[in-house]
Parts: C-alpha cells; structure tokens; sequence
C-alpha cells in the first residue's frame, strides 16, 4: 500500500500535475517513440557509423563497430580552475574501464563550459554566468546528438552547471543518466570567521592581504567549496531526486570510496533500464523542492528547478516553492543559514538522516523511481568500503549533532524560510532561514542604484550610514544576464550591525550564500522591461514584510502612473564577452518561469502577464 504523504504536499503534488498534464503528456510521448525506436547507431550509414568509432581501438572498437555492446556517453564539466571541477580529469579512465567490465563501451562525448560565480563576483563576467546554464544544456545536447549512446554518465558539481547538464539530458530523456559529482574539499577556515574578515575589509578596518590570506585558507584545495550555496544544494537536490547513488554527494575527492561510487554509476548505468525523463516526475520535482526547503538551500533553486522541471514538460512555480515552504520545517543549519559546514552536515548524517526524517513524516514522495532503483527509501542508506568492496549499509536514524541537523519533531524552524514576496513592485523570492525574526520587516526610505558598484562608492563615502532599503536595479535576465549581488552582503552587514534597519530590493539574484540581510530578490517583472522598479526615486518608502509576504512602494498609484521610468541597462555591453549573449537577453524569459532562453518549453499560464 502506498505510503501516506502530507496532505500540502500531496495536494502541492497534484496541482503541478493537473497543470503540467498536456506538456508532460506530449513530453512522455516523445521520449517514449524515441526509447522504442533503439539505439540509432544501428541504423546509421556506414560513413557515420565509421566516424564514430574511429578512435576507438582493441574490444572497443569492435563492440561500437558491431552495435553489439551498450554505448555510454560520459559529458563533463572538468576544468582544472575550479575546484570542484578539478577531481573530473581522472574520472573518464575509471568510468571506460569499469563500463567495459559491466559489458560496454564508453566514450568520452563532450565537454562543457564551467564557470565560477566565486572569480567572477562582481565582475563583467558574471552577467555571463546565468545564462551558461542554458550554453551547458545547449552543449550537452551537442554531445549527445551522435546518436551513438544507450545511456549518458553527467559529470558535474557547481551552481549553473548541474542544472544545465540536466535540462540537456532531458531533451534526450530516453537515455538512462546518472549524475557523477565529485565531492567536497576538506574544512579550512571556519565560515564565520571568513565572513568576519570581509566585513573589517568593507570598513577599511582588514587589508587586502589579511581579506586575501582569509579567504584561500577558506577555499584551500580541490572539491567543492564547503559552504552550503548553491554547488552544495545541486548535490543535494539531485541525489533527493534519485539522480545520484545514494550517499555519493559528499563523499570527498581523491578517497577510495569516491573512486569506487565513480566505477558503480558506470557499472549502474549499463544495465539501467528506466530513462532519465521517467524518473524526473512531478514527485521527484516536489521532492527536490522539499529537500532544498529543509535544508535551506540556495535561492537559485527558485530559478533552476522551475527551468529543469519545464525541460521535462513540468510546470513548477513561485507558488509551490512557498506553499511547500510553510509546511516543511527547516532541519539544517549550515553556513550561512549557521556556523558548521557541509562537511559537518555529513558526518552528523547528512543526506541519509535527513531523507529518513523527511519520508517518515510523510514530506518526500516514496514511491518514485531512481537511478539506484524503485523508491527512495534506498537513500536511507550510505556507501562504505568493506574489504575493498562497496557496500551500502543504514544511515544513522537520528542526527549525531543536533546543532547541524535535526529531526522533524525538534526543528530549527517550523518552515522552510523562503517565501515569495508580493505588491505593487511585483513579485520576488527571500530567504528568511538566516534572517534573525527583528529583521524580517523593515520599512525605510529608498536609496537607489542602477549599479553594485554605484552602491559600494556611497557606502564608502558614508551616504548610507541610517535606515535603509537599497534598490539596485537594471539586474534582471533582460538588463544584463542577471549577476549575483553577493559582494553587497559585507557592506549590507556593516550597516545593519551599526543599529540601522537594512533591507535589499533588486531584479538581480544574490546567491547560494544569501545571508543574514533581508533581500527581497528575482524580482520580476524587471525595471529593463517595465517593470515598476523602474520608477522608484530615492527617498520612495518602501516596506518589506517577509512574514506577512508584502513588498509594497508606499507612493499612490496615481503618482507612480505618472514617473517616467528610469533608463535601462545597456542592451549591447561589450567586453568579457557579454557582445556574444545579445541574442540571449532578447530572448530570455521571466525569473519566474526560470529565467530560461527555451522559451518553447516552458508551459504558458493565462494568469500571469506576458
């Protein structure tokens, strides 16, 4: 019998079901025909069939050139700038011999772009990093184009990566795909004290060697950065959705047990029969959207989930994000919702403990497929090494450090703590889970700016030294690719710690290291297409109320009517290659439909503007 689910979530479930039915339907169809049509390789001619194992050599040339072997694409998203990205230069060896012991043949079909939100902030080529989301999907469709595979291997970690090489593969949602992550650095310098130094430095009270010597004892060696922003919530998200084996998000690079989980996803994905558009459904969605909630992951969920679930015909909105929220409580406490790491968050039980939580309170769907097979109850369990071989055993059924992790019953808080923002600015996402409750409603004058860096030179000359809300427009996906507007946290921090009453509004994003200022971000409909942010003036009242889920300019409508609105952002920017994505902010959608340039595949709601 089927497992009992909140009744919220069931009911969350269903209505992203009823209105996701006629692109849902017609995506099933199309990636079923393709799944009955078998691999297009035995149909090639022979030309093409020529190119494609021309490389090959010994057995393998053999088993591609007869079709007789199953054919697994390995996409990456190695480089050996990022951190995280650096341990993929030794997985495609492991994963072809362990492919070829499992009885097939492995290729190495393509690479894809993998940018760094940390070396860009606040920088050009930031208003470059949303939209390699969409270069990534883009990319990994390339790779897979050849028609040569049975199933695909996606080797990804950070922010905009893993959500790109998702919506790629699920245009070929036919094909059985794991995701292969590659685990976290160990733990350097304490989250807190790194955030204490940026503060001194946006004072003037650090200098740039002290900032500079503070943050590479923080980020200090291959593997993902250990806070939990948005790289972190991918592996989590995507292993609570059945994507990945269970245990393998935060197994560190360059241990035995990283290799060993890197050579069973290859073994797995050769005899996995479900597809990859099957087993991201409207509960495997809902599920990522819990897990992101419980834990107090990175608010470029509330733009990438939306963006993948569309890919695979799945309309999820702003609205499911906060009506899931108010009934899922918050388990973690992870920088920056908290002072411990993700490494902490593991060794306190991490992903098993939570799933084990969450299922028996009836908050994740059960009954979902996986790449480990039927139902997530399966994520229960942890990888081990036993005599060399791996073994999956239980995890702990209760959290070993109650001041990283808790149960349902002792929560941190009694929701999620992101909620969606609605008034006469539009609409927009914040993040309360590190927002202390005195901070959670501010109403102050505007101070307004059409750059971070306008606002940085008026905090350095002392200009914001009172009450404020700081508006920064011109930020959306149309102005300039929407950049994270991570580096106004210190600033924003100094000032709120002075006594002031502090909040943010902007059409841009912040990050997966949202902290403690409340920042009413995403918001949408953005000042570059008309939307009333374009016509705040400094010294406008605004009044943010996160617990109410208010956001209103306190100015009579009549006189906003009249305001001209303020200029847009530069259409045509050069440099850092932004003069390559014109064609990309022309074609961009809303934030809250994903902030995707597939606008083809993104079902259309009547009740929301154009």
């Amino acid at each position: 019998m089927a497992r009992s689910v909140q009744h919220v979530v069931h009911q969350v479930t269903e209505r992203i079901a009823e209105r996701s039915a006629p692109t849902r339907t017609a995506y099933l169809q199309r990636i079923r025909a393709a799944a009955a049509e078998g691999p297009a390789r035995t149909e090639l001619p022979c030309s093409n069939l020529a190119h494609g194992f021309a490389a090959c050599s010994g057995p393998d040339r053999l088993a591609v050139r007869g079709a007789t072997k199953p054919g697994v694409a390995i996409v990456s998203a190695y480089n050996d700038m990022l951190s995280a990205h650096q341990p993929f230069a030794e997985f495609p060896a492991w994963i072809k011999d362990a492919v070829r012991e499992a009885g097939g043949v492995a290729q190495f079909a393509g690479g894809v772009p993998a940018m760094c939100d940390g070396i860009t902030q606040g920088r050009t080529g930031m208003e470059l990093s949303l939209f390699s989301r969409d270069v990534i999907a883009m990319a990994t469709g390339v790779a897979l184009s050849h028609e040569m595979f049975d199933g695909a291997l996606l080797l990804g970690v950070c922010d905009k990566i893993v959500p790109g090489l998702l919506i790629g593969a699920l245009s070929f949602g036919h094909l059985p795909t794991l995701l292969v992550p590659a685990g976290p650095m160990p733990s350097g310098l304490p989250n807190s004290e790194k955030s204490r130094v940026r503060q001194l430095f946006a004072e003037g009270k650090a200098t740039r060697e002290d900032l500079l010597e503070a943050e590479s004892a923080s980020y200090h060696s291959p593997g993902t950065c250990t806070f939990y922003g948005t790289a972190n919530s991918n592996q989590l998200v995507v292993e609570v959705m059945g994507l990945h084996l269970p245990g393998a998000s935060f197994v560190p690079p360059g241990t035995p047990l990283r290799k060993a989980l890197t050579e069973e996803a290859a073994r797995r994905v050769v005899t996995l029969d479900t597809p990859i558009g099957e087993v991201v459904d409207e509960r495997a969605i809902v599920n990522g959207v819990v897990a992101l909630l419980a834990t107090g992951g990175s608010t470029n969920h509330t733009l990438h989930l939306p963006a993948v679930a569309a890919a695979a015909g799945i309309e999820l909105t702003w609205d499911d994000f906060s009506e899931l929220s108010a009934v899922v409580p918050s388990l973690a406490k992870v920088y920056p919702n908290g002072s411990a790491d993700i490494n902490h968050f593991a060794a306190a039980g991490g992903v098993q403990t939570l799933v084990g939580e969450l299922l028996d309170a009836g908050l994740l769907h059960a009954d979902v497929n996986t790449v480990a097979g039927p139902g997530l109850d399966r994520y229960r369990q942890q990888p081990f090494l036993e005599d060399g071989e791996l073994v999956w055993r239980d995890g702990p059924r209760k959290s070993l450090d109650p001041d990283v992790l808790r149960g349902v019953d002792d929560p941190f808080a009694p929701d999620g703590g992101l909620r969606v923002l609605e008034g006469n600015l539009g609409r927009s996402v914040i993040k309360v889970s590190a927002v202390r409750a005195e901070h959670r409603t501010v109403t102050a004058p505007a101070r307004v700016f059409d750059d971070q860096h306008e606002f940085t030179a008026a905090f350095r000359a002392g200009e914001l030294d009172h009450d404020v809300v700081v508006v920064i427009r011109n930020q959306g996906p149309q102005a300039n690719g929407m950049p994270e507007l991570h580096g106004l946290t210190p600033a924003l921090g100094v000032l709120m710690d002075r006594g002031h009453q502090v909040a943010l509004v902007t059409d841009g994003r912040m990050s997966g290291a949202s902290g403690k200022i409340p920042a009413a971000i995403q918001l949408t409909p953005e000042a570059s297409a008309g939307g009333p942010l374009a016509r705040v003036r400094d010294g406008d009242v605004i009044r943010l109320d996160a617990d109410r889920g208010t956001l209103e300019l306190l100015v009579p409508d009549d006189e906003l009517a009249e305001r001209e609105p303020a200029p847009g952002a530069d259409r045509a920017p050069f440099g850092t290659g932004r003069e390559l994505f014109s064609a990309f902010r022309q074609a961009v959608g809303r934030a809250d439909r994903g902030a995707s340039v597939f606008t083809q595949l993104q079902p259309q709601r009547s009740d929301v503007p154009a």
